[in-house]
């Protein structure tokens, strides 16, 4: 027992929970609804920048990019180039109006846009949504991680990773979030530097592994043991380093590039760090910081998948390794792959950023729908004109009522690809609420229905096309499905917004409000 309790993937979880706790307890005073929900708004870019970068880098960077690279090469490589253009494109476009607009949720931008309690309801169902569908994900990391290296149950790890996440974010609000997430991002970077540190040490420089991966085919030695079948893991180099590998088309690729590239500019978690700075300079010097540090992570991760790949053809690898590639799938390749090149140690400080990468998304997650919920929903459409402690608890309300449910979607995901899952999130938040933020910010015409329409639309198309693809033709039938979704929203705000005209009296008011020259400190 005690030897298993000094074994180092224990030792450094355990440091992390319990810096966790520490940070929470010391941010636990959260007295208004401004401290609870946005941190009293009081982070400069340096700590908020670290924080979108954590936020921003969840489970699919720091386990699903390496891993899709692993599986599936050149096209899972592509992944990482698609989620890094959606940063600028949200730097550019959005952070700074929507810092000068400030709020508290993402739901706020369409009550106030529009003075619509209608407008803020179905937002408040989209964000809900997007939410879910990221946080499945996130969960099935944490619980593989917990299954594969603690020998815990996959339901257990649902439930721990939860109820985690209710303490973390239910007592620390979003000042201890903030703190929490610019903490856990410097541990994956660190981490991965060190795995970068020591692949090149050992030998595995990426031109070298890359030709000896090109000219591999055939079965892996050592795969058999693990392989449902019994027989060796073939493998086919030349596809692998090619393109056409997962995305056999010009256009599915496009698709995808649309989905995800676009799809940063509307997820709800992401948004709500810009109303978290002082000022609209500070939200514009975080997501610059944020850019910087998400394209150091993309870099590594593709290397990183890369290495995995070369260790796992080998032939050489040790028992352990061989088996946790095979059984664990794609998503373990990150911790299997420091296992490898620098053994307990260097595992025990993946595993430690594989669950900082785990918590610093879900909270984020849970802070955004806690506001959707006991904000947008409870406080300004159900029960008006309560006290700021009234919405301080409910806002704890909601995150064990979001604890529930994240862990039941958790528990339906347990065989899913984690980078894959996220990229339908993604494709999600592309085709809702990408078209609100980019149109109502830069289009004075956009309508209260045309929001309302291009929600509700673009929500439905992309869940039709994502869950029911085979009720489709095959020309329409994609793998992210962005190059219908995301036009569809568009259209849709536009198209009933010119047919409806009925444009809020206050839009140049709104206008000059987001686009000023530094009203900063709204």
């Amino acid at each position: 027992m005690m030897e298993a309790l000094l074994e180092p993937k224990m030792l450094m979880t355990v440091a992390l929970m319990g810096t966790i706790v520490y940070i929470t307890y010391l941010t636990k005073r959260n007295a208004t609804a401004s401290d609870f929900f946005v941190g009293g708004r009081s982070f400069g870019w340096f700590t908020n920048g670290s924080a979108i970068g954590g936020d921003y880098l969840s489970a699919a960077t720091f386990l699903g990019i390496a891993g899709l690279t692993f599986q599936l090469g050149y096209d899972g490589a592509y992944y990482a180039f698609c989620f890094s253009i959606g940063l600028t494109l949200l730097a550019i476009f959005v952070a700074g109006p929507l810092r000068r607009f400030g709020a508290f949720t993402v739901a706020d931008f369409l009550g106030y846009r529009f003075h619509s309690s209608r407008a803020r309801l179905v937002a408040v169902a989209v964000v809900l949504a997007i939410s879910g569908f990221y946080a499945a994900p996130q969960l099935l990391g944490a619980a593989q991680i917990l299954s594969m290296f603690f020998g815990t149950s996959y339901e257990f790890g649902i439930i721990f990773t939860c109820v985690v996440m209710v303490f973390y974010v239910g007592i620390g609000g979003m000042k201890g979030t903030t703190i929490n997430q610019a903490l856990e991002l410097w541990i994956r970077l660190g981490a991965f530097i060190v795995m970068l540190i020591a692949a090149v040490y050992g030998g595995l420089h990426y031109d070298k592994i890359l030709a000896a991966i090109h000219s591999f085919s055939g079965p892996i030695t050592g795969t058999s043991p693990y392989a449902l079948d019994g027989n060796d893991v073939n493998f086919d180099g030349a596809a692998w380093t090619g393109t056409g590998f997962y995305f056999p088309t010009f256009w599915q690729t496009i698709s995808m590039t649309i989905g995800l590239a676009l799809g940063t500019i509307g997820l709800p978690h992401i948004l709500l760090r810009f109303y978290t700075n002082p000022s609209a300079k500070a939200a514009r010097k975080s997501a610059l910081m944020a850019i910087g540090i998400a394209s150091t992570f993309f870099l590594l991760a593709v290397y990183l998948g890369v290495v995995g790949r070369s260790i796992f053809i080998s032939g050489t690898a040790s028992e352990e390794v061989m088996r946790d590639l095979v059984l664990g799938g794609n998503n373990m390749v990150i911790p299997t792959t420091a296992l490898a090149l620098g053994g307990k140690w260097l595992l025990g400080l993946v595993i430690a950023g594989a669950f900082a990468a785990i918590f610093s998304n879900l909270s984020g997650l849970f802070i955004t729908s806690s506001g959707a919920l006991a904000h947008d929903l409870y406080a300004n459409i159900m029960k008006k004109d309560i006290t700021q402690k009234q919405r301080v608890v409910a806002g704890k309300v909601a995150i064990v009522l979001l604890g529930i449910l994240y862990g039941a979607l958790g528990l339906l995901v347990k065989d899913a690809s984690i980078g894959h899952l996220v990229a339908l999130a993604f494709t999600v938040a592309a085709s809702t609420f990408t078209p609100i933020f980019i149109l109502g910010i830069w289009w004075r015409g956009m309508t209260e229905k045309g929001a309302i329409a291009g929600l509700l639309i673009g929500l439905g198309v992309s869940m039709w096309m994502i869950f029911l693809p085979g009720t489709l033709p095959s020309f329409l039938q994609f793998k992210i499905p962005g190059i219908v979704t995301v036009p569809v929203g568009f259209l849709s705000v536009i198209i009933v917004s010119l047919l409806d005209r009925k444009v809020p009296a206050d839009v140049n008011d709104f206008m000059k409000r987001v686009h000023s020259k530094e009203s900063e400190t709204v």
